[in-house]
């Protein structure tokens, strides 16, 4: 699954650590996510959406075909 974290954390100027500690999970974690090596639980997803004040499907680009 696709998603924006990247992308997000990028406009706002946010380290890697800092996005990890803000959502309780680590480095490593943030880094597979930003490159489609592991997909969010919904617990996660939940958490970057209000670090990001955004929806879920604002950050997680879901296509039916994957």
């Amino acid at each position: 699954m696709r998603n924006r974290i990247q992308e997000l954390r990028k406009e706002r100027k946010i380290r890697q650590e800092d996005l990890a500690e803000a959502v309780g999970v680590t480095r490593q974690t943030i880094i597979s996510l930003e490159n489609g090596k592991y997909n969010a639980s919904l617990v996660l997803a939940h958490k970057l959406a209000r670090y990001f004040s955004c929806t879920i499907e604002d950050i997680f680009l879901f296509d039916e075909e994957e």
